[in-house]
């Protein structure tokens, strides 16, 4: 099956190997094309089936590469990048995240069917890694000599990492104060090329726009194509680990909006090809400071609307979103909502993640407190099943989480501050019991504590 480009607003067409991220005659965005697989319904399920069932089949000890069905990502190639060759593929491997069900979680949202979906658990601990895999894997079939992104650090550190595995420079813009330590660290760490640019995430996508076109680096932002095929497996796999049954409804956080772009684009794909029977709804999540989607969709998308962004959730701290045209097709598409939650709502849904042994980065946290605010708002049913998207794993923003639990004030209701003591056992003793009394005072249920 070959790969070719087709621009989204007027249907130009470009090749698979054409490195331009916008249409030459309109500035629309692209999206791969491709045949559809020959197989479909429960023939192409089960083929997808078969690949996880193998998938773990490698001997690195004997310096095999690991299979393509190893990846969360590759295991669904048709719907990915169909005709790359195994030899170019650049994969850790990635994905194969978990679907976890904690009903301490789901209490404190409302939402009896709560799940949530950790990409935190993947390489460089965000769902950045599903799109740069394909991004770095074209990168290489196009023998680019470099590759470039703008980011708020997931990016970042993803690119660093696939461009270190593919033996590729990597040039990342991030913008000055504006990137979380633990993130920044990882850029570092990698070896990519790292520029702090004096202003916002906006002014370093341009940047980064610039250099790919006037400087011959790969672009590796959220407005490639490939980036966009990568994610939407987010959504292939959570399908797959519900044995192919649809939920009512999934819950992201929303920035630049590709990740809305990417799963509106796999589930049409799945429905078209009956791995699916009913469409889910999507509810995209912004922080209030940076919220100018959600501003569009009270407006009923008559005016794309853009803010200085300022919030707590770096990783969505993005003010003019690259991927709102194909955003807003999805939401109409999939009877979707939009909305924005405060950021002492982030960190609140953050603590109750983190205090039930998941953990999370902020930016993540927006999808849980979404989730509790269309509950309480009856958008979201109490038996409705959720899935609810982590996209970022707890120690990618430290500092934010000490500053929660340690410097606030007044401290919030889930606090938990550290208590400094003399050597002496009877101290231990007495938080100890302060401990015990606080937990049945709370009559905390034995199923809380667990998944069910």
């Amino acid at each position: 099956m070959t790969t070719g480009q087709r621009c989204d607003d007027c249907g130009t067409e470009l090749g698979a190997r054409d490195t331009a991220m916008r249409c030459p005659k309109c500035g629309g965005l692209l999206s791969l094309r491709y045949d559809a697989p020959a197989e479909r319904g429960q023939a192409l399920r089960a083929r997808f089936d078969a690949r996880r069932s193998t998938a773990s089949t490698v001997d690195a000890l004997k310096h095999q590469t690991a299979p393509l069905d190893a990846s969360g990502v590759w295991r669904y190639r048709e719907l990915v990048l169909p005709d790359a060759d195994a030899a170019d593929v650049v994969t850790h491997p990635e994905g194969n995240t978990p679907l976890l069900r904690r009903a301490s979680v789901a209490e404190w949202c409302g939402a009896d069917a709560l799940l949530m979906k950790h990409e935190g658990a993947n390489p460089t601990g965000s769902f950045k890694d599903r799109g740069m895999t394909v991004a770095v894997t074209q990168a290489r079939r196009v023998n680019a000599s470099a590759a470039a992104c703008a980011s708020t650090g997931n990016t970042s550190a993803s690119l660093a990492a696939y461009a270190a595995h593919a033996g590729m420079p990597a040039l990342v813009l991030v913008p000055s104060g504006q990137v979380a330590l633990g993130k920044l660290a990882q850029t570092l760490a990698y070896g990519a090329h790292t520029l702090i640019v004096r202003g916002d995430f906006d002014a370093c996508l341009r940047l980064a726009s610039e250099a790919a076109e006037r400087l011959a680096v790969y672009l590796a932002n959220s407005i490639n194509p490939y980036r966009i095929a990568g994610q939407k497996t987010i959504v292939l796999e959570l399908l797959q680990q519900l044995d192919w049954r649809a939920p009512d409804w999934i819950v992201l956080p929303a920035g630049n909006l590709g990740n809305t772009s990417a799963f509106g684009a796999a589930l049409h794909e799945a429905r078209e090809l009956g791995l699916i029977d009913t469409m889910p709804r999507i509810a995209a999540v912004q922080a209030s400071g940076a919220a100018p989607f959600a501003a569009s969709y009270r407006d009923n998308f008559r005016e794309r609307h853009t803010v200085r962004a300022e919030t707590a959730a770096t990783a969505i701290r993005i003010g003019d979103p690259a991927s709102y045209s194909r955003a807003v097709r999805v939401i109409r598409e999939t009877n979707g909502v939009v909305l924005d939650v405060s950021d002492a709502a982030i960190l609140d849904a953050k603590a109750v993640v983190d205090a039930s042994g998941v953990g999370c980065e902020p930016a993540s946290a927006a999808s849980i407190a979404g989730v509790r605010d269309l509950v309480s708002r009856g958008v979201i049913r109490r038996g409705d099943v959720v899935v609810a998207v982590l996209t970022g794993h707890i120690l990618k923003d430290p500092g934010i989480l000490l500053q929660y639990h340690r410097e606030t004030q007044p401290p919030p209701a889930r606090a938990n501050r550290p208590i400094e003591i003399d050597a002496e056992l009877s101290a231990v003793e007495r938080v100890l019991a302060s401990a015990r009394k606080s937990e049945t005072d709370l009559q905390i249920p034995r199923y809380a504590r667990n998944d069910r």
